[in-house]
Order: structure tokens, then sequence, then C-alpha cells
């Protein structure tokens, strides 16, 4: 029996703000010491009265802005209750009736709404004591919720891969999973393919009359750390219910876990419905109207956005820069990276997509490398950014007029990452400028054919491998500085007598 899977996601990201959501207790993740950034009103103190933080609104309707959502003109909070010992006021100020935004689209996955609430504290256990620390309780946190319409778990993975990113780039949050920044939760059902059965309503199958698919019973996954686990999780679910309703079984709404150790869901609780929680407007906090507040115009916000991820990805294949290499570009945690691109791009003329390419692969890969290499102490030596970037662009330029080999190249460009200086320059002191003079290679070559026999032995029996081999040992021999196309015809030559 074949199912349809039919994912919803709920993401919530701490903001990144001075302080909490509706007091001047310090906001910081950092901090290690339990229970020191707390105050009155975020321990719920008889008599304390919030205040809403500003830039944490503005966080979340740039946030609506850029995913293309409706930013609410009237807006408010909520009281949802519950109890739990990480909630100190036995209730979490949210928002239920009228989000700050609804609507809009990531990576083409529909949004439902995106809100504003606090973070609750953090619990642990050990010893059989639990223990609360409420450093986070009161964090401005982000809470986004899609549509039911993913159907599969890399779609979801990969949504969630690039709302992580978009929050980096409007510096609304860094969003690490493995810090608790960016929690997300799945809401998973299956229900049968359309056709194959009659309509049950319960179980969600589908008849044969050609109804749309009757949603199945939502299974809700937290405790989801990583994106991996994400898919994980939502892959062992989806494969759970359908062997579940395959035995003739029901799903039954629930919440479960995610046992990373297990690789498997388990049941945490019975899901509760919008009704257990009470929720009515937060009668502390007042109403807000946006269209009130200049910098919450439409337009202010629009030009208040940096370039987008998928904008700016979107660029850079377009001036020839590989997929793979512009999803590494665009993440801000390579701002270095993106600037040097950047620098190159200007100063290409008639955006030459070959340089322009180039350039994205020796610094995606050996520019990221030297950066990465803790043996390696400084970092580009130059007198201004402008200087670095017209010295990578010559050293570019210098590849592609093959006046520098590729493995020259990469010599060169370490000297440059250790010491600064002219590519040329280096390349001459190096002897690595690329040697075209056929006469001045065939010494070289001449010596690798002697001392490679084995390899000119295969060659000769038709190993084309062998080939390649050897031209590699004679660049080796020209220390990079020998035309890899000269001494292939060097060699097939010399090898042809």
């Amino acid at each position: 029996m074949k199912y349809i899977p039919t994912i919803g996601l709920e993401v919530h990201a701490e903001l990144k703000t001075r302080t909490k959501m509706f007091c001047d207790s310090a906001n910081d993740p950092e901090e290690t010491r339990p229970n020191v950034n707390v105050c009155p009103v975020c321990m719920a103190h008889p008599g304390t009265l919030p205040v809403i933080n500003r830039e944490a609104v503005r966080h979340i309707v740039r946030i609506g802005t850029a995913i293309r959502g409706r930013i609410a003109d009237f807006t408010e909070f909520d009281r949802k209750s519950y109890f739990y010992p990480d909630i100190p006021k036995g209730f979490q100020i949210s928002q239920y009736e009228h989000p700050l935004v609804t609507g809009g689209e990531l990576v083409g996955v529909a949004i439902t709404r995106v809100h504003l609430e606090e973070d609750t504290a953090r619990s642990s256990h050990a010893g059989g004591k639990s223990l609360v620390d409420f450093n986070r309780a009161g964090i401005p946190l982000m809470e986004l919720v899609t549509e039911p319409v993913l159907h599969d778990a890399e779609t979801a993975g990969r949504f969630a891969r690039e709302l992580q990113l978009l929050l980096r780039t409007l510096g609304a949050g860094e969003a690490n999973l493995e810090k608790g920044e960016m929690r997300i939760e799945a809401n998973v059902s299956v229900s049968a393919k359309e056709g194959e059965f009659g309509l049950n309503q319960s179980e969600g199958l589908i008849g044969r009359t050609g109804q749309r698919p009757v949603l199945g019973t939502k299974v809700e996954v937290k405790n989801i750390n990583s994106f991996r686990s994400v898919e994980r999780a939502i892959a062992f679910e989806v494969k759970r219910q359908s062997a579940l309703l395959e035995k003739g079984g029901k799903v039954v709404q629930e919440t479960r876990g995610w046992d990373e150790a297990k690789q498997e869901t388990f049941h945490q609780r019975f899901k509760e419905g919008s009704a257990d929680y009470r929720y009515f407007p937060e009668p502390d906090l007042p109403k807000l109207f946006l269209s009130e507040i200049p910098e919450f115009s439409p337009e202010a916000l629009r030009a208040s956005l940096p370039e987008l991820p998928w904008e700016r990805r979107a660029r850079y294949e377009a001036l020839g820069i590989r997929k793979e290499y512009a999803d590494v570009l665009v993440q801000p945690e390579n701002a270095f990276l993106m600037a040097l691109i950047e620098g190159v791009a200007k100063r290409a003329s008639n955006n030459d997509k070959t340089l322009i390419g180039l350039a994205a692969n020796y610094i995606v890969s050996d520019v990221a490398g030297l950066m990465q290499d803790s043996s390696v102490e400084s970092k580009f030596s130059y007198t201004s950014a402008d200087d670095l970037y017209q010295a990578f662009f010559n050293l570019m330029r210098m590849v592609e007029e093959e006046k520098v080999s590729s493995r020259g190249a990469k010599d060169v460009l370490a000297a440059m990452y250790r010491s600064g200086g002219d590519p040329e320059t280096i390349a001459k002191g190096k002897g690595l400028l690329q040697v075209h003079d056929a006469s001045a290679l065939q010494e070289a070559v001449s010596g690798v054919l002697k001392e490679e026999a084995k390899a000119v032995a295969e060659y000769r029996a038709g190993k084309e491998a062998a080939l390649q081999y050897l031209i590699g040992k004679s660049m080796k021999a020209t220390k990079g500085a020998g035309n890899p196309g000269i001494l292939k015809e060097l060699i097939v030559k010399e090898l042809g007598k």
C-alpha cells in the first residue's frame, strides 16, 4: 500500500537583541553562569509589567518582508496558558489571532504565519534532580509555521537550511541548532494515494471518486537538533505511520520526541489543541498599529533589506559561478570569501564568466583551505582590501592567460596569503611562470620518460591513464612551470617514435 506524506514545519528561532523580549535583562546566549540575566519582570514577580522590545518586532517584520508575507497593521500579544517549571508566569506571552506576519513563501514552501513570543527557561535533569536556568526565559523568539505542503524529508531539510541562512543574512539571529537557538518541529501525517481506497475520514484515506487527498492524523515530532536529524526524523515517522496503517491500525494525534542515539521517534504526550492553552489578549501590553510607525512602513522595510540569499545566489550563477560554489559564497560566515569574489567580478571586463568562475573555484577550494589551516598565521598582508582584490584578480588573469599553471597558481596564492605581494613578481621569483617553449621543456620530458619505464610501457599498451601520470610527473619536474598542453604533445611525440 502506498501513502502520501504531508509535512508542515514549526520553527522557533531566538532573535539577536540587546535585551529580552519584555524586560531589560540581557539577551546573552553565551552566558554560562545560571540565573544571572534575570529581573523581576522575566521572573514574573507580582506587580511587574512587560514592555515590548522594538528591535524584536523589527526583526520579525523584516523577515516577513523578505518572504513577501503580509505585514499586519493591527497586531497584539496573547497569553498562552500552560504550566511547566520553565514558565515562571504560568503562561507565555505569544501571538494567536493577530500575528505580525501572515502568508509568504520561502524556497517554494508556503508560509502560514510568523509571530513573536518569549522563550522559556532551560531545564536540566541529573542525579535525580531537576534544575532550571532562567537566563533564557523571556528571550525574543520567532515562531514560523509553514503550510502542510511538504511531501518529503529532503525538501523539509532544504527549507530549514534556507531559513537559517535568511536569519543570518538579515542579522536577526545566529540560529545554531546545536545551541538550541533554532528548534524545528515537524508535523507529519500520511494518507493513501488517490483512487486506491474507499474514503475513510478517520484514517485520511482517499476514495476512487477523484476527491483531493484527505490529510491523515498529525503527529508532532520534537527534540530535533540538526538538519540531518530533521530529515531522518521525518523519514522515520513516515515509515512508522505507513506501517501502522498497513497493518490496519490507527495513527493517534500525539507529540513524539526524536532519539538521536536510536534514530527513532518515541511517545512524549498526547497533543493539546489550541483550546487547551486558553488564549486571550495580553492585558498588560498595548495593541500595535504598525502603519503609525514610520520605520515599519513597507517602503522603509524593503529599503532596509540586504541582497537576499536567493537573489545573490541567482546573480552569482548568472556570472558563471557553479551552484555549489554560489551556495558557499552566500553564507554570511564566509563574508571574506564573498568580498573576494565581488572584488573580482567588479574588475572583470564584460562580466568575464570564465575568469569569474575560475576565481570562485580558487576562492572556495584554495583560499578557504588556507584560512582553515591553523599552521598558517597571516592572512593576505595587503595595505587595503582593494589592493588584495586587485592582486587576486591579476593572479586569476594570469591563470586564464596560461602565464601560470594551476599548480603554480596555488603556490603563488599560498605565498600571497602568507606575505602579500604582486603575483607576477612571486611567480618569477619562484620560477613558476609557465614555459611554452617546447625546446626548453624537452629535457624535462626526456628525463621523466627514462625514469618512468613502467608508465611508458603501460601507455604503449593502451592505458590512457598512464599519459596523465607522465604529464603530472613532467609538471613536477618543471616545478609547475611547464605548459601541460605542450608537455602532452612532447610526450606523445617522443613515445610515438
